[in-house]
């Protein structure tokens, strides 16, 4: 079951980080890569802070950061590349 919960949590932060840096979301299947790649980057993130979270808002606070900051990784990776 806590799979299932990852996943959710995953597809919303993805959903939320798409939203609030492009001002759309990315369909449900780049949503959910973008929110579970984020959750593991967050809880990495969060742990070289010291802080862990231990609720649901505290898990989608955790995994909407790190989709964050994901997303702005890959954009300076792919700033310089010409659009076709």
């Amino acid at each position: 079951m806590n799979f299932v919960w990852f996943l959710l949590i995953g597809l919303c932060a993805g959903w939320l980080a798409g939203v609030l840096t492009k001002g759309r979301g990315f369909g449900i299947v780049g949503n959910l890569i973008i929110g579970v790649i984020g959750a593991i980057l967050g809880g990495f993130l969060f742990g070289l802070l010291g802080l862990q979270s231990y609720s649901l808002l505290g898990s989608l606070v955790t995994a909407t950061v790190g989709a964050i900051v994901l997303l702005f990784l890959v954009s300076l990776a792919t700033k310089g590349r010409a659009k076709v």
